[in-house]
């Protein structure tokens, strides 16, 4: 099985200034681990286990995505829940278009049987995952609630396979796929 997710990656030099911050998440007494800077990114839809028959064909699919590229800009820090986050990540400001491509992205892979999420998309590019929590957590996240990561173009979508290791994951793309204007 290929565990199997959909992503919009960000530019080198705002997943750089992400890692930053990491240093900042390290004063806190909470534990946490720290996605490696050079994979952060924006999760459009997580597919999950899927056949390798089954790759070749979302791989596909995801070729007749119909998006222009757009401008986003990475600000703020914060958490999936602010009482007790288990997910710290960095805002995405961009009007709306990654929720149009998660909404595609959607659409073109649920003839394929991926279920389509029942949660809200919050687009977010995770910078780390709290495995234990502790409460001086909430004011440093406070303190990076308004930091700016900077402005960059989401250009591609990104099939990525990704492998856990005790070292963290291994991601692999599998298809990438350019968005362009639309010529019709």
């Amino acid at each position: 099985m290929d565990r199997l997710f959909v992503a919009a990656e960000l530019p080198r030099g705002i997943r750089e200034s992400l890692g930053s911050v990491q240093d900042v998440l390290k004063n806190s007494n909470a534990r946490l681990t720290h996605v490696d800077p050079a994979i952060i990114h924006i999760t459009l839809k997580f597919i999950g286990d899927t056949p390798p028959e089954m790759t070749a064909a979302i791989a596909k699919s995801l070729g007749s995505i119909h998006a222009a590229p757009f401008p986003v800009r990475v600000l703020g820090i914060s958490g999936n829940n602010p009482r007790r986050p288990r997910v710290i990540w960095a805002g995405i400001r961009d009007g709306g278009r990654c929720g149009l491509l998660h909404a595609a992205v959607e659409d073109l892979l649920s003839p394929h049987g991926v279920p389509r999420e029942d949660r809200p998309f919050v687009p977010h590019a995770t910078v780390a995952r709290v495995r234990e929590y502790h409460p001086d957590l909430a004011g440093i996240l406070r303190s990076l609630a308004d930091r700016d990561f900077g402005e960059g173009t989401i250009d591609r979508v990104v099939l990525k396979k990704s492998t856990l290791t005790p070292r963290g994951p291994v991601y692999q793309d599998i298809a990438e796929v350019p968005l362009a204007e639309d010529s019709a």
